[in-house]
This record gives C-alpha cells, structure tokens and sequence, in this order.
C-alpha cells in the first residue's frame, strides 16, 4: 500500500484523538480535533455501533498512524515482537520507539514524528558519528544520536535549537540539548510510552 499522502488531520479525527501529526498546529486552536471532533467524511457525526473486530482494528490503524509505519512493515515489527519472547504488545511498543525518525522527534529534534521522517531521509543526524537517512533504523542502548555539524547551520535547525530547552525528553534518553547530542541509555519501558495506546488489542488482532 502507497504512503498515505491526504490531509493528516482527517486521520486524528477518524481515530477520534490527537496523534500529533502537525508538530506545534496540534497544540493550538488550528488542531481539527477542536474544531471537529468528529469523524471526516458525509456519515462522520452518525452514531455507529463498533464490533470487538472493529475496536482492535481502530486501534491497531492508530498506533500505525501515530508511528508512520505500513502495513505490510507494522506486520514484521509484531512478527519480530512475538519472537522476542516476553509480552509481544509491549515488545511491538519498544520496537516503534527505538525506530530512528521516533528517537528524533523524542529527543526534540524535530516537532513532529513526519518532520523527523523526512529531516532523517535528509541526512541530518548521525548515529555513532555515521550518517544514517533510514527512518525504520532501530538504535541500540548506548548509541549517540547527533545532529550533524554542517546541519547545524541551517536556518531550520536554528528553529529546532530554539525551541529545543522547551521540548521533554524521555528518561530512557540523556540529552545535550546544547550540542543537540543524544545517548540512549535504556530500552523504553511500558510506562516510558506517554501515547494513549492499548497494544493488547493489536496482540488480540494479529492472533485471530
């Protein structure tokens, strides 16, 4: 299936909650959730009585969007977390948040996980002193995730810097926010994930 390319805002409003697509326009009055806080289309206001299938379909599309994956790649990132042995719903939430556009967006990198996407395609950051530009790269405890020097000059990342002391930053992640360098120190726990996510529906989805 294509990258989805329409107004990302209707996908906060089908999911009926705030994914944070849009960076800072998620925290303003301008969010379509306060505007409409109603599913898009002609039938969006109408009432409609959600199967069990449905509510774990709904769910399992939210963690999809929130996170920018595919499906045929959401797949093997639940696949992989079955194998790891331990709770597979958790193991699927650790494996999305070490991806390397996520750790971005969480170090405060970027405003939203879209913009880290397309800053990492870029060749913006480095992990361990190496370029890298693939979004899905999973980092490992003890990586350091640097914006590269060259990069630093630009008038985007003057942006990022100033808005950088304002944004959290995970505990899993120690962070200088002033050479916008970033060390991961832990795997993510459960409660390490702030999003309104319940994964065993997902789990309850893929074991049908």
């Amino acid at each position: 299936m294509a990258r989805y390319t329409d107004a990302v805002c209707r996908l906060c409003r089908r999911e009926g909650m705030k994914l944070y697509l849009k960076g800072d326009r998620c925290y303003s009055d301008k969010c379509a959730i306060v505007k409409r806080a109603y599913a898009p289309g002609q039938h969006g206001q109408q009432r409609k009585k959600v199967s069990e299938y449905g509510i774990q379909l709904r769910e399992k599309q939210k963690v999809r969007r929130i996170y920018g994956v595919q499906e045929k790649q959401f797949r093997t990132y639940f696949d992989k977390a079955e194998r790891k042995g331990g709770v597979a719903g958790e193991n699927l939430l650790s494996l999305l948040e070490t991806r390397l556009d996520n750790v971005v967006y969480r170090m405060g990198l970027a405003a939203s996980r879209v913009e880290a996407r397309q800053l990492v395609r870029h060749g913006h950051y480095t992990v361990n002193g190496k370029k890298v530009n693939i979004p899905s790269y999973i980092v490992r405890v003890g990586d350091v995730i640097a914006v590269r020097e060259k990069s630093k000059e630009s008038a985007k990342f003057a942006v990022i810097a100033d808005a950088l002391p304002h944004r959290n930053v995970p505990a899993w992640i120690s962070m200088d926010k002033a050479n916008m360098v970033g060390k991961i120190e832990a795997l993510p726990a459960r409660e390490d994930v702030d999003i309104p996510i319940t994964e065993q529906l997902v789990v309850e989805l893929y074991s049908r």
